[in-house]
């Protein structure tokens, strides 16, 4: 099976890290958070894995390079420009007929075979993982009608939204809608799959999993604890 891991973003809101490091290649435990994510693709049964590169994208190929086992094929595509959450998908060759898709910055120990055999299964143009956020208020929320008279009040209500956790499984027909070598992101490419009438699914898994984007330094300063305490649950015994 066939994974692409997106590595070229420029990782912004982790300054001053990322002066020197691109985001994927920052450490979890001792090591860089790409080698995790090819280690559980490979225990998933992803074995030809596509890593696209962007910013000091030659620090991750070289790093690799040196790293390369026999359990999986490792290439790499490179963006001139930044191609956005979906854009580098086009400069990718032999895509196989569906295939997993994983921003190179996420620690989680969801289950990728198990939201590969769902996409499938429905013969899915798109799947996206989807996580559940919850945002709670700490005041009162006011409903108003058209003469802006009060109708309700809730008191510090919890809203419960349905989040994109970065985490795709694509039909290989899905690419021909991005244009070559040009800024799309996954937004965009979602609308037109709907407007189009083309399947597109959202992925909840029914067992419990951890998830954390490290895209800010309070979240990846989780990522490390957890991934300490939870070694096995992300990489499986022995690892």
């Amino acid at each position: 099976m066939q994974a692409v891991i997106l590595a070229g973003g420029k990782g912004t809101r982790l300054l001053p890290y990322t002066v020197v490091f691109p985001k994927p290649m920052l450490p979890l435990g001792g090591q860089p958070i790409i080698q995790i994510i090819l280690t559980q693709l490979v225990k998933h049964g992803f074995t030809d894995i596509v890593i696209s590169l962007g910013y000091l994208g030659d620090l991750i190929e070289l790093y690799l390079n040196e790293k390369r086992s026999e359990e999986a094929n490792i290439r790499f595509v490179r963006e001139q420009k930044p191609l956005g959450t979906a854009g580098a998908l086009s400069l990718v060759e032999d895509l196989e007929e569906d295939f997993l898709v994983i921003n190179g910055d996420i620690l989680t120990s969801l289950d990728y075979r198990v939201m590969f055999d769902f996409h499938r299964e429905r013969r899915a143009a798109l799947t996206v993982a989807v996580g559940v956020k919850e945002v709670c208020m700490n005041l009162g929320i006011l409903t108003l009608d058209g003469q802006d008279r009060v109708t309700r009040i809730e008191e510090k209500p919890t809203y419960r939204f349905n989040d994109n956790m970065g985490i795709y499984v694509y039909n290989r027909s899905t690419v021909s809608f991005l244009p070559q070598n040009e800024r799309t992101d996954l937004n965009v490419l979602m609308e037109t799959l709907i407007d189009k009438n083309l399947p597109v699914f959202g992925y909840r898994s029914q067992d419990p999993y951890y998830w954390i984007d490290i895209g800010q330094h309070a979240e990846y300063e989780k990522a490390n604890a957890e991934f300490e305490r939870h070694r096995e649950v992300f990489l499986g015994k022995g690892v």
